[in-house]
């Protein structure tokens, strides 16, 4: 089991870091997981600090972070793949992929066939791209599958023909225009989908706030509409039934919304209703002002914006204090000469005032890089984005480290102990970290 760290540096970077990689021998259920965690963060020293757990969708995680105590966010790439595989599944789209696998196994597979391919490639003008075939964990190579089977199917088709082929593979048929013209509608159907997974994939940008609005489209987007082929209504309706029932919880709901509130790209929440935005954007006030006791309206005046230059600054002698006058002296109790104490809920809600004025950011622009240039303008709500805008929508990092470990963990080095896998993936994970 691989836990991974994710969190923003003063100067806005995101980053990631692998704390440990360790063999489970114990039957992995919700109660042991949760030891495991106890254990890690108290070996890092991190268990006094608000801990939010990402995982998948797995029934011993929710357990995890219930006995854990941690607030809980499940993957959204992987509640995509529930999603997408429950749509892959139906019997009409299944029997096509089926097909469509066939053929490009046997062109993996037949050298003859893969070169008649390239010749037909070129011959036709077409790209000479490779076939690619699906791999059962990943929903979205079902699509990349597909989508290059279409770029490429009159080269596939010319080359099926060609009698040399023919020979090395008599039972392979190209597809039909029916079957080609279902292909088509099911990569229409599915592509919301797939773009959405290659966003959430992201490690360098904050992805938590990326879930509430996507998954309001794709809820959206998966209605099905006048017109609809029987297979793509299938698969909207496979979809939709699978997104409904998830992230439908309150606590869920409250810090999906919050993280997008807090992205200036989604600040608006558009895919809210009038009150949920208002109830949204109330909570923030009071979890912003939790943060920072009071401070002086001078100060929050200085963190408005307004910063002194780079110049040296000359030591000055105290000035002597003024006299006192008359006036002072009878007045001075009931008209203050300085600017009263603000709580931090006043400063906190005008800021958020302030905020939810500013002109949204640009949804190709990173808003770690906003925050970075508006930190000073508002001090309560930077510091809240940090909590939220550093915990990932996914568990991507941690899925990539296996990837990494099947690299490490080699026929040639397959007496590593599960230690020595610790450590290797440890330095090689965290060999570049940022001064």
């Amino acid at each position: 089991m691989t836990i991974t760290a994710h969190h923003i540096t003063d100067e806005w970077q995101l980053l990631a870091h692998v704390l440990q990689t360790r063999a489970m021998h114990e039957s992995h259920t919700g109660a042991n997981v949760a030891e495991v965690l106890r254990t890690a963060t108290e070996e890092w020293g991190i268990s006094n600090k608000p801990i939010v757990l990402v995982t998948d969708n797995a029934s011993n995680m929710v357990v995890a972070a219930q006995v854990g105590g941690y607030l809980h966010v499940k993957c959204f790439a992987h509640t995509l793949n529930l999603a997408s595989q429950r749509a892959l599944k139906l019997p009409a789209v299944a029997r096509l992929l089926g097909r469509v696998r066939r053929i490009t196994t046997f062109f993996h597979r037949s050298t003859i066939a893969n070169s008649m391919l390239e010749q037909k490639q070129k011959l036709l003008d077409i790209p000479t791209h490779k076939l690619k075939t699906d791999v059962v964990t990943r929903w979205n190579s079902g699509c990349e599958m597909l989508q290059r089977f279409l770029e490429q199917q009159p080269a596939i088709c010319a080359a099926l023909l060609s009698s040399d082929v023919r020979r090395s593979g008599s039972d392979i048929c190209t597809l039909n225009e029916n079957d080609i013209t279902d292909a088509e509608d099911i990569m229409q159907a599915l592509r919301p989908m797939f773009v959405a997974t290659k966003i959430v994939s992201e490690e360098k940008n904050p992805t938590l706030s990326i879930i509430a609005p996507v998954h309001a489209k794709l809820l959206n987007d998966t209605h099905q509409a006048m017109g609809d082929k029987p297979i793509v209504r299938d698969i909207k309706q496979a979809i939709n039934q699978d997104l409904q029932k998830r992230y439908s919880t309150v606590e869920e709901k409250n810090t999906l919304h919050t993280a997008s509130a807090l992205d200036p790209r989604f600040k608006s929440l558009p895919f809210l209703t009038t009150d949920d935005i208002s109830a949204t954007y109330s909570k923030l006030v009071v979890e912003a002002a939790s943060l920072q006791p009071t401070i002086r309206q001078e100060e929050t005046s200085s963190a408005s914006g307004i910063e002194m230059d780079g110049q040296d600054l000359e030591v000055l002698e105290e000035p002597q204090p003024k006299r006192r006058s008359g006036l002072a002296d009878l007045l001075g109790e009931t008209f203050y000469t300085t600017a009263p104490l603000k709580s931090a809920f006043s400063q906190a809600e005008e800021e958020v005032k302030r905020y939810q004025e500013a002109s949204p950011l640009p949804l190709e622009e990173n808003p770690l890089n906003w925050w970075k240039a508006h930190e000073k303008m508002y001090p309560f709500l930077a510091k809240l984005s940090k909590r939220y805008l550093s915990i990932p929508g996914t568990s991507v990092s941690a899925e990539r480290v296996f990837s990494t470990a099947g690299d490490i963990v080699t026929a040639q080095r397959s007496t590593l102990t599960s230690e020595h896998v610790d450590q290797l993936l440890f330095l090689s994970k965290n060999a570049n970290i940022p001064k």
